[in-house]
């Protein structure tokens, strides 16, 4: 078990096996590279994806396809490769989430740059796509009266 310091949640434990590795950062944050998945609450889709070593920096994330089942991604070789997956079952997606102005109506999802998770052995990179019609900006309620 390891502590680690968070503005949002205070002291926690964190188990060893439970920490997610990111080799080369995240695209703009390339100096954080272990965190842990916190769930918002157990019947929530969101996730916390608490930094280890900057307790101020904790990205929402969702599971993309329960929002928009028709999303696809592929995941390319290097990606496989640099991760070490050997089955898909073995990997989970997350979409980074905005929300802007702090309502939860335009709540986007960054469906261009997928979290690639290999739960065999905790290793993630954000991998940015290329040649596809997904945006950094997909609205979760676009027609919905959600405030």
């Amino acid at each position: 078990m390891r502590k680690i310091n968070t503005m949002r949640f205070g002291e926690i434990e964190v188990e060893e096996e439970k920490i997610v590795h990111f080799k080369k950062g995240i695209p703009a944050f390339e100096d954080e590279h272990e965190f842990v998945i916190i769930p918002y609450d157990e019947e929530s889709p969101y996730y916390f994806m608490q930094s280890l070593k900057s307790p101020e920096l904790a990205f929402l994330i969702t599971t993309p396809f329960i929002f928009f089942p028709e999303y696809q991604i592929e995941v390319d070789d290097d990606t496989m490769t640099e991760l070490d997956i050997k089955n898909s079952e073995d990997v989970l997606l997350y979409s980074i989430i905005t929300i802007p102005n702090g309502s939860i109506r335009y709540m986007t999802a960054n469906l261009l740059a997928p979290l690639v998770l290999n739960t065999e052995n905790m290793q993630a990179k954000q991998l940015v796509m290329e040649k596809t019609r997904y945006t950094t900006k997909h609205r979760l309620f676009p027609d919905k009266g959600v405030e």
